[in-house]
């Protein structure tokens, strides 16, 4: 089957949604589909055209930025010309040109549409966010009337999505893709010893430092939980400074200050790195606040790791925590909450060690895969099915 992929940001942007679709399409690329992705040209130094692990990237130029998206006029253009090419439209959303997209396929080229839907859009309070969270609005409407199917990661997250719930008849969920091999033998233990050299309990973060992370209130819970478990370090994974649309690092740089003897942040680290970095941990934490956070998929990497998890009581990042037992759930944007979560995981960690072929199986990558092939096997027979029946 020919797929094309349509995603704002594309590799080396690092986020979970890049994640997610950079290894469903090489996994279909392996399976033997000619698999296409459709990115914006983020950054201007990418080539406009490459293979990566199987998939063609083609990329859009931008003509402007606009907070966290861009504006790429060239975009649909491109969409239109690699339609021709494809037998099905996956766009993955949020996704500035999705409504026009999703037109254009079905009207226009004659292919089925799948959304996956990542998450909410949620931007920082301001007049021009308003106006871009309407925008979004509109168009996310129209291609999720037009689409076959809406695929989003967990049931819970799609019945209160303001989004998703519109259209339940039609929304399908499968876990993400999620892939994370155990460290190198004596890699956690070095990176243990560099982090937290007393004997400290170690708590991490992984992910872009950006405004949903809630980052502010695990540093204000570091007094109270400290004042449980005793002396604590964080460290950081992932990049934070030079974030696309953030200046939530900056914002934070009070905080930072206040607690920066205990404080370690790593940067963006990838494979062993990061294999090492999660099985260092006592715990992994996920502070979110709001519904641009939908699951997390670095929860999953961290209990694959043998390490547990306190995750905010957001719908869909309760999940990871809820189908495996292998942490706590906290209550959203509250410190106090926060720390007694995490020093009920920091007492008790045994309790929440899970095998991890327990973990793999309930998250298998080979599932999303397979699911998704059927998926876009089913949409294009009911379509051919559709076209047949059309009046000539």
């Amino acid at each position: 089957m020919r797929i094309l992929h349509a995603i704002t940001y594309y590799h080396p942007h690092l986020s979970g949604l890049t994640i997610y679709v950079e290894r469903l399409a090489a996994a279909l690329a392996a399976r033997g589909h000619a698999v296409t992705v459709l990115a914006s040209q983020h950054q201007p130094e990418l080539p406009r055209e490459e293979r990566r692990d199987g998939v063609r990237v083609v990329r859009a130029p931008v003509l402007l930025r606009l907070h966290k998206g861009v504006v790429s006029p060239a975009f649909t253009a491109v969409a239109w010309r690699l339609l021709q090419e494809h037998d099905v439209l996956n766009l993955h959303l949020p996704l500035l040109e999705a409504g026009w997209l999703a037109a254009l396929a079905r009207y226009g080229a004659s292919r089925p549409v799948v959304l996956t839907y990542h998450c909410d859009l949620r931007l920082p309070p301001a007049g021009v966010n308003r106006a871009i969270e309407g925008a979004m609005a509109l168009t996310h409407r129209l291609a999720g009337r037009l689409a076959s199917r809406i695929v989003t990661y967990t049931r819970d997250y799609a019945v209160h999505s303001p989004f998703v719930s519109r259209y339940l008849p039609k929304v399908e969920t499968v876990f993400p893709p999620v892939i994370q091999a155990p460290p190198p033998p004596g890699a956690a233990e070095a990176l243990r010893a560099r982090l937290a050299p007393r004997g400290e309990y170690l708590v991490g973060f992984a992910g872009r430092v950006a405004t949903e992370k809630g980052i502010e209130h695990l540093l204000q819970a570091l007094p109270a939980l400290e004042r449980l478990v005793g002396p604590v370090r964080v460290a950081f994974a992932g990049p934070y400074e030079g974030v696309v649309g953030e200046r939530y690092y900056e914002q934070l740089g009070p905080l930072i200050a206040r607690y920066r003897t205990q404080l370690d942040f790593l940067g963006a680290l990838h494979g062993a790195d990061l294999a090492a970095f999660y099985a260092a941990l006592d715990c992994l934490v996920l502070p979110s606040v709001n519904s641009t956070e939908s699951f997390g998929m670095v929860q999953v990497e961290a209990m694959l790791c043998g390490t547990p998890v306190v995750a905010s009581a957001l719908p869909g990042v309760r999940q990871p925590v809820r189908v495996t037992g292998m942490g706590e759930i906290a209550p959203v944007a509250d410190p106090a909450g926060l720390a007694l979560a995490l020093a009920r995981v920091l007492r008790h960690r045994a309790h929440y060690l899970r095998p991890r072929a327990e973990i793999a199986a309930h998250f298998d990558p080979a599932a999303t895969t397979r699911f998704y092939e059927t998926l876009y096997a089913t949409v294009s027979y009911e379509r051919a099915g559709a076209g047949q029946l059309a009046p000539a």
